[in-house]
């Protein structure tokens, strides 16, 4: 079956590596996929098409400001000349042109859904709540996100279906990486991520302190862009450990940094799923994660990492230190966990059964009005 995806692109986040990782492991259950990229006017797309493209999947890409009435339809004519039998949309710009454009296509549409940001439960949760009536399935990619789209956004749970990311190794590098003036002695931190608050990377640097009373050396690496980057300087200057923290910009080769990494400090207030997580798992790498949203399920603390509540820097502090000074198998054991229970393999199988069902429902929906 040839299935269409459909993403708003402006660089390569969380949901772009998964798409780099799905589409080209759902040829194995027969699945063709192409792509129609929704760009950003203000984003930087070119890395994520270079990467589709060496991964030999088919695209076109058409521009999509925000608040563009003429999407849907330009979206419908491009998806057209691919010929899908079904949409897959990733992400709020996505569901609403690709809605539309289903209407016009006349093609049955999945959606996924990525995160639980705290926005969707306001007042965008009723037209949510509209878009999953056009949608035959719509995909949680975790089972915490399924109850928060069932509970906080009013989506039906007969509609929900979960398929976790799958990765089966840490991502190749699409650029290089700025220079690091790190000691060689020095165990570096490393969060990787935009830099915005549902990251909590403030907490991070507010449990920088403590953690240099027990490790003079360390260093916290924050690999992403954002609209906090001054604020996070100007904090870790306020709080004397402006030259422990090092912001190199976004990572073009993930696996480079964390060779270097000590383990991950990942303290988000709220996440859909944390494809960093599995990165880090990959690499051997112990994870210092909050225990909020999908995050339990990926990390066992105490066996892949530690878990901390969020906006908590004195515990977090506590967790990096013991996790320094003793991480113990926890590496190991977080590899053998991601490759046991996340694998692409795994993702695309489910993913693939999502459609059977969506193209056998629409089939049979049809015939029943006949």
């Amino acid at each position: 079956m040839r299935v269409l995806h459909v993403h708003r692109i402006s660089g390569i986040g969380g949901s772009e590596r998964h798409l780099l990782t799905l589409l080209p492991a759902l040829r194995a259950h027969g699945v063709e996929p192409a792509f129609v990229g929704l760009d950003d006017p203000r984003g930087e797309p070119e890395p994520f098409y270079a990467a589709l493209s060496e991964a030999g999947i088919p695209f076109t890409r058409i521009s999509a400001a925000a608040a563009d009435p003429g999407v849907p339809f330009r979206l419908a004519r491009a998806a057209r000349r691919l010929e899908p039998e079904l949409l897959h949309t990733h992400l709020v710009h996505a569901d609403v042109h690709g809605a539309a454009a289903s209407l016009l296509l006349r093609v049955p549409l999945v959606s996924t859904k990525h995160n639980d940001d705290p926005f969707r439960t306001g007042a965008f949760r009723y037209v949510e709540r509209l878009l999953a009536r056009r949608a035959r399935r719509v995909v949680a990619i975790t089972e915490a996100l399924a109850r928060f789209n069932t509970d906080r956004v009013g989506i039906p749970r007969s509609k929900l279906v979960v398929v976790h990311y799958g990765l089966d190794a840490p991502p190749p590098a699409w650029a290089g990486n700025p220079p690091l003036q790190i000691p060689a002695e020095a165990p570096v931190l490393l969060a990787l991520g935009r830099l915005v608050r549902q990251k909590g990377l403030d907490v991070a640097v507010r449990a920088l302190p403590a953690v240099r009373r027990a490790h003079p050396t360390a260093v916290l690496v924050v690999a992403g862009e954002g609209p906090e980057r001054a604020a996070l300087e100007q904090l870790a200057a306020e709080l004397g450990v402006a030259d422990a923290l090092l912001l190199p910009g976004r990572a073009g080769d993930v696996a480079a940094l964390l060779e270097r990494a000590a383990l991950l400090v990942h303290p988000s207030r709220w996440e859909g799923f944390g494809l960093v997580l599995l990165e880090a798992m990959l690499a051997s790498k112990p994870v210092v994660a909050t225990h909020v949203s999908s995050i339990p399920e990926i990390v066992l603390d105490g066996q892949t990492g530690a878990l901390v509540p969020p906006d908590d820097p004195a515990a977090l502090a506590l967790a990096l230190a013991r996790v320094l000074d003793e991480p113990g198998s926890l590496g190991a054991a977080g590899r053998a966990r991601a490759l046991e229970q996340f694998s692409a393999d795994a993702m695309a199988r489910r993913t693939a059964s999502v459609y059977a069902d969506a193209i056998r429902t629409t089939a049979s929906a049809h015939e029943s009005t006949v």
